[in-house]
């Protein structure tokens, strides 16, 4: 009988029907999902964990927005009552809303804005001493930016205390022709800087500055690394001082980096909360309340109006996001340009 075995070219067996050969490896893969389909599947698990942390959240928050919602409705005695556009007629109508609202704005304006300058001050220093000094001043640093916010109010509480804070103290040391005391007062001790307005927001900047400086700098210097020195070295050779120098060079080339750092801080100090309650003392005085505040306070003071609070928030998101992306766009028109 004659031997119909064949034998395939090469020694080896040929891949089943049901899989294929890769040809880098020459190992049989199991035919399944298409290689432009992994990265996605494989962004999946994410994406689920975003959804149920981020945005079943929000969704749940713009639901209630539109319900009254209180105490009775939260304990499940009594269901929400759906109210439509009444929450947000109720809060654009407050007086309260609007000097929040001014307060957040300007605030935040100020604070972004120091924050920039000094991150970037700090970050070009950086740049510019040796590695183990600027190891050092970067350690020191991230201590301020890795302290909890509960706890930057509290410490900067403690520094603006009336009668016993070293800001008072340090005031006093200066001149009065530099620092002279407020209303002709004979000094500084016991001026209760955290009672008014004003003076609750310039340690709100001070504080703020203060834990948000440190992340700037880190990475303006990154983005100063990333730069060619030879860039410098021609501007030096032909006779361009410092300031031109960071003008045109500096600046434009850490654009993208200053871009992402300026949304970021708009969204971090829109929505300061936790260090405003601790210099205030919990939600007391309403002349300084932004809308991160007055959307808490009118949630759970009693009595207890979630929806209204929900409103407030979606009004801040809804603010937020028109301000992310007028900025975002400015930003893609000038590198059109």
């Amino acid at each position: 009988m004659a031997d119909t075995t064949t034998v395939t070219r090469g020694g080896g067996s040929s891949p089943a029907p049901g899989n294929r050969r890769d040809k880098s490896s020459g190992r049989v893969r199991t035919r399944g999902l298409p290689d432009w389909s992994i990265p996605y599947v494989l962004l999946v698990p994410g994406l689920l964990v975003i959804a149920g942390l981020l945005l079943y959240p929000m969704f749940q928050l713009g639901v209630m927005a539109f319900q009254r919602v209180g105490l009775a409705q939260v304990r499940g005695t009594r269901p929400a009552e759906w109210v439509g556009l009444e929450n947000f007629e109720r809060v654009l109508g407050n007086e309260i809303f609007w000097s929040a609202l001014r307060n957040t704005v300007v605030f935040a304006f100020v604070a972004v804005s120091l924050t920039l300058i000094v991150g970037t001050a700090v970050g070009v220093l950086l740049h510019r001493l040796g590695k183990k000094m600027s190891l050092f001043v970067v350690i020191g640093c991230m201590f301020a930016w890795a302290v909890p916010p509960v706890a930057q109010g509290v410490i900067w509480r403690s520094l603006f205390d009336a009668e016993a804070g070293i800001v008072n103290w340090a005031l006093n040391l200066l001149p009065d022709w530099l620092a002279a005391p407020p209303d002709g007062q004979p000094s500084w001790t016991g001026t209760p800087w955290l009672n008014d307005t004003p003076g609750l927001y310039t340690a709100l900047v001070v504080c703020v500055v203060w834990a948000g400086f440190p992340f700037i700098a880190v990475s303006v210097l990154a983005g100063l690394k990333g730069i060619p020195t030879e860039l410098y070295e021609a501007a030096r050779v032909d006779g361009s001082g410092p300031w031109r120098t960071f003008r045109k060079i500096t600046l434009p080339l850490l654009k993208p980096v200053f871009a992402v750092l300026t949304v970021l801080s708009i969204i971090w100090d829109f929505k300061v909360f936790s260090q405003l309650y601790v210099l205030m003392n919990g939600p007391t005085n309403r002349d300084g309340f932004n809308l991160s505040m007055y959307a808490v306070a009118e949630a759970f003071r009693p009595p207890q109006k979630l929806g209204t609070g929900a409103a407030i928030s979606v009004v801040l998101t809804i603010i937020l996001l028109v301000v992310t992306v007028v900025y975002v766009r400015q930003i893609v028109k000038q590198e059109e340009m």
